[in-house]
């Protein structure tokens, strides 16, 4: 039997069509999975055409299987309920539930790995598997992970949101750069300094304008498409970086980068803890909201600590031995 290759259509049209057909109606299908009903189309189609049959008639009162779709659902259904009998017995068997979790990378690295295990020491019976996924992509919806935590205006029906953290940059740098031949004393220094571009959020043009500072090439300098890497470039002495601050923040607080200069920009998009809406009190995820709202508390006090204060570096020489 190992050696016996399945030949399977795609799981999620799979349980579109089996929500569907169950409900007999695309709207209550999209309602149960969470996703919206031209994704429930879309998915119906696909396994319609994976398969070479049609499942459904498209009526102007509903939907009606065809024959080939009468005699799929009750094997999907009995399979899909088998999945969900054996996943609940090794689960409970093992006295543990398993959360599924998809974020951007650079707040995965810099931000929640380094706090998570906090949350295994109050919830030991939790395991939370995290999804680095960029930020088009859509993991919730498509019904690929439980819990998202999503950068945008919040803005997004259907779904149970609750705001975590705002973001403002500023630039940062290696506190040897305030060190060396050419310190960060006030803004116009940065013409001596590399700058460090992130491709993904607010230019430099912007924050020289902010700052109101003229004759500085804002666009020279190595760019990155990962702030994680923008900050580490920082960190690493390669240059001055324009930081964000739930970025930054740990590294500031470490000693690790600086924050020069007190001209923080607001960033147009936060951050926010999503998932679906009957999902959101079952008690793992209840469990995992809870916590990351502390977090985000600590977190904010931090920034307003360490990022949006202004720092002595910044308005004292520096010298060698400081």
């Amino acid at each position: 039997m190992s050696g016996i290759k399945r030949r399977l259509p795609p799981l999620n049209a799979m349980r579109a069509f089996e929500a569907a057909a169950r409900s007999k109606s695309f709207t209550r299908a999209a309602d149960e999975l969470h996703v919206t009903q031209a994704a429930i189309s879309h998915q119906v189609k696909t396994l319609e055409e994976w398969l070479g049959v049609p499942l459904f008639q498209r009526l102007n009162r509903g939907l009606k299987l065809t024959p080939a779709g009468e005699a799929y659902l009750p094997r999907l259904t009995q399979a899909f309920d088998l999945m969900t009998a054996g996943t609940s017995q090794l689960v409970d068997r093992a006295g543990k539930s398993v959360i599924f979790l998809s974020t951007l990378d650079s707040l995965a690295s810099l931000w929640l790995l380094p706090r998570l295990h906090r949350f295994r020491q109050r919830h030991p019976n939790i395991d939370v598997r995290v999804v680095s996924i960029n930020r088009e992509d859509d993991t919730l919806t498509q019904g690929d992970v439980d819990i998202d935590i999503r950068l945008g205006d919040g803005s997004w029906s259907g779904l149970y949101v609750v705001p975590l953290l705002s973001e403002t940059i500023s630039p940062v740098c290696s506190p040897d750069l305030m060190k060396g031949e050419h310190p960060l004393y006030k803004p116009e220094d940065l013409a001596h300094h590399t700058l460090l571009h992130d491709v993904m959020t607010t230019n430099w043009h912007t924050w020289f304008e902010a700052a109101e500072v003229e004759g500085i090439d804002a666009g020279r300098g190595p760019g990155f498409n990962r702030s994680y890497l923008v900050i580490q470039a920082a960190i690493n002495g390669d240059g001055v970086a324009l930081g964000r601050s739930v970025l930054a923040t740990d590294a500031i607080k470490a000693g690790k980068l600086v924050k020069p200069f007190d001209i923080n920009i607001d960033l147009e998009f936060s951050y926010y803890f999503v998932c679906g809406r009957a999902q959101a009190d079952e008690p793992s995820i209840r469990a995992f909201r809870e916590w990351l709202l502390e977090e985000a508390a600590t977190t904010h006090k931090d920034v307003e600590h360490y990022f949006h204060t202004p720092q002595e570096l910044a308005a004292k020489p520096v010298t060698a031995s400081s």
